[in-house]
């Protein structure tokens, strides 16, 4: 299945509400596993076993506890034990994941992406989306997510060539190598100019692995438009705590949430703003 077409093919118009949801549903379910791994990977816990479990009682979540969505609403957000207050932000992951991925679903329909690239959109999208959250809690991007990330580019590359603009296995290979590469060097060269311009971190060594996966699996046009927009996200969220008195010139704050955004910010409209780019780039020529 090389393209969006494949699914018309399948499944008959009159089932794609169906599979509209189960795009959605699909996230919300990924967001539900998402919270496990940004709670427990902090606290170096398995995200495999115990099975969930209430953090103050220790009961165990039966199944039907744990539909992504319905649970925590039928629940009225609280445990079903010992009545302890379950925190909004569990609903609010798997709300958000499920609607990330249903606009890069509607994102593939609309632009006849191949499927293999939404699958890569989606795998992305979880791993930054726990990078996100993980960096707002305890300020650190784990290598427990950064590093499989890399490989999972590196992977895939041979299997899905196209999704590097070729038919050759090994040279995907290479080109998703080259990208991880080329971005370590370039971003701790400027994790070293930022220290020594500022006298202290500018770029954690999270955020630099971060880009690194980041251009494993997407390229490195990607890290580029992430380093530009989460920078640009980054310095208006400091300048408006800044205007707000909740913080100071000199404040640190997380910089993978803004990373994460400029990632799936390019995922949804790079390939609308590429041509937005290569026009402009025309003219100016003319």
């Amino acid at each position: 299945m090389g393209s969006i077409e494949s699914y018309s093919e399948i499944f008959p118009d009159m089932l794609m509400p169906m599979w509209h949801f189960v795009n959605f549903w699909l996230g919300c379910c990924i967001g539900s596993f998402l919270n496990v791994c940004i709670w427990r990977i902090p606290n170096n816990e398995s995200i495999v076993t115990p099975p969930s479990r209430c953090p103050k009682c220790g009961h165990h979540i039966a199944w039907y506890e744990n539909i992504p969505l319905l649970s925590w609403v039928v629940l009225g957000g609280k445990c079903s034990s010992c009545h302890c207050k379950i925190s909004s932000r569990y609903f609010f992951v798997e709300l958000l994941c499920g609607v990330l991925f249903y606009l890069l679903w509607f994102k593939t329909l609309t632009d006849s992406d191949s499927i293999s690239l939404l699958l890569m959109n989606y795998t992305v999208t979880a791993f930054i989306l726990a990078m996100a959250f993980i960096d707002y809690d305890h300020r650190i991007i784990p290598d427990k997510l950064t590093y499989p990330m890399m490989l999972f580019g590196l992977a895939i590359a041979p299997v899905f060539p196209g999704i590097w603009g070729t038919d050759d296995n090994l040279r995907a290979f290479l080109y998703s190598l080259a990208s991880l590469s080329g971005a370590g060097v370039i971003m701790y060269l400027l994790a070293l100019g930022g220290r020594v311009m500022f006298k202290q971190d500018a770029l954690g060594m999270g955020d630099v692995k971060y880009m690194m996966a980041v251009a494993a699996c997407l390229g490195p046009v990607t890290c580029f438009f992430t380093l530009l927009i989460g920078s640009i996200l980054g310095s208006f969220t400091g300048l408006a705590l800044i205007a707000l008195k909740k913080g100071k010139m000199k404040s640190a704050i997380p910089f993978g949430p803004f990373l994460a955004g400029g990632t799936y910010l390019w995922m949804l409209y790079g390939s609308r703003l590429e041509i937005l780019y290569r026009e402009l780039f025309r003219n100016f020529q003319l």
